[in-house]
């Protein structure tokens, strides 16, 4: 059977977003849909964090000002500002669900949590409203547990058990994995808890990041069989495993530049050529008929999100010799994409509204 030359995707969601704030935000914001996606769950790691209700509804305003064309859901910040009160306030408002940072693990966490039992009240009450908890599933380095980037993740799974058995109903999103261990726990637990899964994490492993800063993100990429159980999961087509791309802008200077005291940025920036990069990374490990419901139909059914007014029917055509744009300019500097300069075999020619097509 000769390989397809066009693909169909409907209505494309991308579960877990950076959007930034201020003249960034301007720039990036438009890019969900540049990248062939109509709905964008908006992480919460703003400075300062967006830790109330309406914050979070003023920050979705300004990025429909933006560009109204994309379905903005909207998080909260886990911190103590958070209480069973903000909870309720939050579901009236339409926010979607809150997500947890530890301390320190990535970009703007500063004020991460450190323990979870404070929090089980706040948890209780997500249950009830049906808010989705959203957990960065690392915890701190620590020298004294022997305890780096490499197994912070799989250290952390035995508290994504435990929240999962103390609060059965509440729909808890397991985010960016990139162990076989992470697939497996999240397989073995309830249908209330899923994954999300980057494209960056199909596409790397460790040796991608080493010494090269434009791929360094947190998680950070782990081992070869890591990066074959994350396109496992993909290739059988579970459900329970979707696109969360974690597109995490920084500018250039940020990402190229680290010294004794600082490192460079944490953060892969994919929004702009995401649905065709996914089209490129599936077909590499025989998953291309797989991209509907890793992008749209697992995603939207678990966080219960039907194709809005703004869903599109894109088509992807195959391509030979395009290079992925390398930078969008911001005053002095810019921002650069993963896979900047490389060839993409895949590309958007068509983008139709669903809405309309009906």
């Amino acid at each position: 059977m000769s390989a397809p030359t066009e693909v169909l995707v409907e209505s494309p969601a991308d579960f877990h977003v950076h959007l930034r704030q201020g003249e960034l935000s301007e720039i990036v914001t438009p890019h969900v849909r540049k990248g062939g996606f109509d709905l964008a769950y908006v992480m919460p790691n703003l400075k300062p964090p967006i830790t109330k209700t309406e914050q979070a509804v003023a920050y979705g305003e300004s990025l429909k000002a933006i560009d109204s064309g994309v379905d903005y859901l909207m998080t909260l910040y886990l911190s103590p500002d958070l209480t069973p009160e903000e909870v309720r306030k939050a579901k009236q408002a339409g926010i979607v669900g809150v997500k947890s940072y530890p301390r320190g693990v990535t970009t703007n966490s500063d004020g991460g949590i450190e323990s979870y039992e404070v929090y089980y009240p706040v948890f209780e009450e997500m249950q009830k409203c049906d808010l989705v908890l959203n957990l960065h599933g690392e915890i701190p380095s620590d020298a004294a547990s022997n305890t780096c980037v490499l197994n912070a993740e799989d250290a952390f799974l035995p508290h994504l058990k435990k929240l999962h058995e103390a609060f059965p109903k509440l729909r808890i999103v397991l985010e960016h994995a990139t162990t076989r261990a992470a697939v497996d726990m999240v397989k073995s637990l309830g249908d209330t808890v899923a994954c999300t899964i980057t494209a960056h994490h199909l596409a790397m492993t460790v040796d991608d990041w080493a010494g090269q800063s434009w791929h360094y993100c947190k998680p950070v990429a782990k081992y070869p069989s890591d990066r074959q159980a994350l396109q496992e999961v993909v290739h059988q087509g579970h459900p329970k495993f979707f696109l969360g791309s974690d597109s995490a802008p920084h500018l250039a200077h940020t990402k190229s530049v680290a010294t004794p005291t600082q490192p460079c940025a944490a953060g892969v920036y994919t929004s702009p050529i995401l649905l065709p990069l996914l089209a490129h990374i599936l077909e590499s490990f025989g998953a291309l008929d797989r991209l509907q419901g890793f992008v749209s139909d697992y995603g939207r059914a678990f966080y219960r999100q039907p194709a809005g007014a703004n869903a599109r029917r894109i088509i992807l055509g195959r391509v030979k010799g395009i290079r992925v744009e390398d930078t969008w300019p911001l005053g002095g500097d810019c921002v650069v994409p993963f896979w900047a300069g490389k060839e993409i075999g895949w590309e958007i020619s068509d983008a139709k509204s669903l809405e309309l097509m009906s």
